[in-house]
Order: structure tokens, then sequence, then C-alpha cells
């Protein structure tokens, strides 16, 4: 059995890691990186540090219009799947590079297994809304992270190749948490950047929702991080550091600090030692579950909703108002945490084991 693997942003490069192990010595398994995610620090990092196969394709892209972006790569995996002609595609998430690879692989009549079906924010004014819905009608197995989205996949009528396996996540950040506190030069990190455990607040933004408004969008949002007791660090993302640091410059922040995008062990032993979370990421408000962090998401909404159980995840609108409230006064109940809605840490495993399947 052949499987391609489409990723090209740094969250899939994290899921994929753990998946990739377990389907070692099942199948062939080739890597496509579209290169959606093309600075080193928001890519080949991850590939370093996380061990992933050298990708057998690495088509390009970069970035572009949302359009512009899509078709090129469905033009480019088009031709990749034509030569190589694989049993399955295997997509991650809800990126550009998700639909794109589905897309093309159901034009070729090549199956597609998505991992992290399901999620739904029920805004399809997201272009990540638009890129799950449209990957999960046309995929033929369906790994769902949570019993809510296998209820989300049923109301539209998805039934079949669905299976619940918990999150590939949680896998990574178990195994990777440990790697890193293992590791002294990653542990330096909090030395380097002058900070103290539990003495920080880590930051990111990143959404097209969060940085269309410009600059005046980022002084709201900043204006609630300059009130805050603790230190708010935030490894920028490349499309939000101009508008940061024009924001910094106009008001004249002193209580934010801007660093570099981190690669992933950093940013599991930034996340874990944080005394809270503020940000716009589906995955880091996740990430600060897995690791009892309290997180404030900078949305509207989530399509991780058993992360709100408790308070230990709530949702703030872009003003300065409603960030600094919810930051300063929200209190997480810790008994909210007996459930398991992400599964046992084995989801890598139950999905490898899925598309054994096939050869068996």
């Amino acid at each position: 059995m052949k499987i391609l693997t489409v990723v090209g942003a740094r969250p899939q490069f994290i899921k994929a890691s753990v998946v990739s192990e377990a389907l070692k010595g099942i199948c062939e398994e080739k890597i496509v990186h579209t290169g959606q995610h093309y600075d080193p620090n928001m890519s080949d990092v991850f590939f370093e540090e996380l061990g992933i196969p050298k990708p057998a394709y690495n088509l390009g892209v970069g970035s572009g219009t949302h359009g512009h972006q899509t078709g090129e790569m469905l033009m480019k995996i088009e031709d990749v799947l034509l030569e190589e002609k694989p049993d399955i595609l295997l997509v991650y998430g809800d990126t550009n590079s998700t639909l794109a690879g589905a897309l093309a692989a159901s034009k070729q009549h090549i199956r597609v297994a998505h991992v992290e079906a399901g999620l739904r924010s029920y805004n399809m004014r997201m272009p990540e809304e638009q890129n799950r819905v449209l990957t999960d009608h046309i995929s033929q197995w369906l790994f769902c992270p949570t019993q809510t989205a296998v209820d989300n996949l049923k109301k539209e009528g998805l039934t079949k190749g669905v299976q619940i396996t918990g999150d590939v996540m949680l896998d990574s950040v178990l195994h990777f948490l440990e790697v890193a506190r293992n590791n002294p030069d990653k542990m330096a990190l909090l030395n380097t950047l002058e900070i103290s455990p539990k003495q920080y607040r880590l930051a990111t933004l990143h959404r097209a929702e969060t940085t269309d408004g410009g600059v005046d969008a980022i002084v709201r949002i900043f204006r609630a991080f300059e009130q805050l007791p603790q230190r708010v660090v935030i490894p920028i993302h490349p499309r939000t550091r101009k508008l940061a640091e024009q924001a910094i410059a106009q008001e004249g922040f002193h209580n934010i600090q801007l660093i570099d995008p981190v690669g992933y062990l950093e940013m599991l032993l930034l996340t874990s030692n944080a005394c809270q979370v503020l940000t716009d990421s589906g995955g880091l408000q996740k990430e600060a579950w897995f690791m009892e962090v309290p997180c404030v998401t900078l949305r509207k909404e989530t399509e991780w909703v058993e992360t709100l159980d408790g308070n230990w995840n709530v949702l703030a609108d872009l003003t300065t108002e409603d960030i600094l409230e919810k930051a300063l006064h929200t209190v997480p109940d810790p008994a909210a945490r007996g459930k398991l809605p992400f599964g046992d840490g084995k989801a890598s495993q139950k999905i490898a084991e899925a598309l054994k399947k096939e050869t068996e």
C-alpha cells in the first residue's frame, strides 16, 4: 500500500510526525510539502526537530490569495498523483493544502483520509471552515478527534468511514514535551529570553480575522496586553510582524516582547511554563488545555468546544476591554478536567491500524 501525505503548515508537520511514525512498517509513505509555510523557522526546523521523513516533493507554492494558492497547489499535487499513483491520500486539518490535496485526489478517484475530521466553527467566512467542510465531504476515512466531531458529521449525513480516534496533537504533546524537557539546549530558552516560569503570558496572533483590521486592530489587542501584570511574550508570525512593530512604535508599548518564531519543542516549553495563553490559534488553545494552562482565545467561536468546560479556555472579542476582562478575571475549575474528551494519547496508532486494514 502506498500513501501520499500532503502537508503545508506548521500544525500539519506536528501531526504528521506521530502518524508517520505509526505508519512505519505498514505502508510506503511519501510526503508532499506544498510550501504553504516556507519560512525556515516555520517549516524546515519542524522536519529536523520532529524527525519527520524528508518530503519526497516540495512544491514551493508559497503565499498568495486563497484562490491563487489553492489553485497552484491543486495543479502541482495533481502532477505528483499522476506520477506516484498512491492508494490513499492523507491530509490533516483545515488549510488550503488540505483542501487542494483532497480535491486533487478526488478528481483522480484516489481515496482520501482526513485526520481531524468533523471540526466545525459554523462560521463559513473562515477559510479554514470552508476547507474542512469540503474535505470531509470528499473523504473516505474521517478520523475524528472528539465525540463532538463525530456528532457534527452525523448532522451533515456523514456516518460512513467515520471513526473516533482521539486527537493526534495529544499524542504529539505527550511525547515531545518530554523530549524538550530532557534537552538542555531547549531548556535554556527561558533564560535566554529572561523570563521565569509562570511569570509571563504567551500570545500568538496570525489569523486573517485578527490581522485584516490592520494596525488599529493590533493596537486594540496590545492595549489589553500592556495592562496585564505579567510580560506578554509573542513568537511573532511573519504575516503579523510588520503590524505588531508598527503598533508598538506608535503606542510605545513596554509590556510586550516580540520574538522570532520558535520550533515546536521551544513552543511546548513556552506554553507549559506560561501562566496564561492568549491566542487566535486553534492548535495552541488545545495544547494549552493539554498542559493545564488557562487560555483566552481571541475569537468569537472555537471548533474545540471541549476546551471551554470549566473556563480553561474562554472566548474574547477583539476589544481591549473584553480581552482584559477575560484575561484578568477568568478562574478555571480543576474539577472540569476529569473528562478525557481528546482520547488517550494513542490516536496515531488507531489511524495506522484503520489504514492497515486495506492491506489485509
